[in-house]
């Protein structure tokens, strides 16, 4: 990845944040987006320091023409753009019975899904010259069914349409499609997942301690990155559910509610 250029959106925190220290370390040249500006600058310094060149563009990619600016901006910055990598999300920890305003759902819609799409039709273009990389940073839940995470399930499995459909137009022009499936990752920032009443929940769910490193998380994502890989699903139990679901359904359905019942 050296002396590639890269967009990283949400890279201000957690596995974008991280993605962007490893590919820094390489001597990618990075963009780096999300609406937190100090935050972005902190991932930036970190980047210089470890050998990578980097750009910081705040950006809401929910906002279309904000994702057109990021693009713009970063093909100003360094000539070209060799990889997309969508990471920004929102999710949530409700289950859909006690939701009452659906402007949650259509928010992290907005923003794991339509803010993809918004930053990969304004990149293609370059990426097809380039004949770089597309990546989507997806979750389990984009495969499969998960309790309290309506929304994010919808919106990632959007993403996985979305990106396997690109794979399917795009081939023979160069450019390759990723997805990325992790688990769960301790990245820290579930307490700012949407609760029942569309605030944080503030207090992460997830056994942190007890689940994939945000530093392994990236290294894989990294690997696959630099192998043109066509997607990775992360954990052996992941794996399993991918097999089970194709013969055994139901089974996965008890797999996914005890895994949210644990918080592992």
């Amino acid at each position: 990845m050296k002396d590639n250029v890269v967009i990283v959106t949400g890279a201000s925190k957690g596995i974008g944040a991280e993605l962007a220290r490893q590919l820094a370390a390489r001597g990618a040249m990075l963009a780096l987006a999300a609406r937190d500006r100090e935050a972005l600058e902190k991932v930036a310094a970190d980047c210089v320091a470890l050998g990578g060149r980097a750009e910081v563009i705040a950006t809401d990619v929910a906002v279309q023409e904000d994702c057109r600016r990021l693009v713009e901006r970063t093909v100003a910055a360094f000539g070209r753009v060799d990889t997309l990598v969508n990471n920004a999300g929102a999710t949530m920890w409700a289950r859909f019975e006690d939701i009452r305003d659906m402007s949650i759902l259509a928010r992290i819609m907005q923003v794991n899904y339509m803010g993809a799409v918004y930053c990969t039709h304004y990149a293609l273009p370059h990426l097809l010259a380039s004949r770089g990389r597309l990546v989507g940073i997806s979750s389990l839940a984009g495969r499969t069914g998960v309790p309290t995470r309506s929304g994010y399930a919808a919106s990632k499995h959007a993403m996985t349409g979305f990106f396997d459909t690109l794979r399917i137009e795009l081939a023979g022009a160069g450019v390759s499609v990723t997805m990325i499936y992790p688990g769960f990752v301790s990245t820290g920032i579930r307490e700012n997942a949407t609760g029942p009443d569309g605030k944080p929940i503030e207090v992460s769910p997830v056994r942190e301690g007890e689940v994939m490193s945000v530093e392994e998380c990236a290294r894989i994502t990294l690997a696959a990155i630099e192998s043109r890989k066509r997607e990775v699903v992360m954990t052996a139990r992941g794996r399993m559910g991918m097999f089970l679901k194709l013969v055994a359904p139901g089974l996965v359905d008890g797999i996914a509610r005890r895994a949210i019942e644990k918080g592992r």
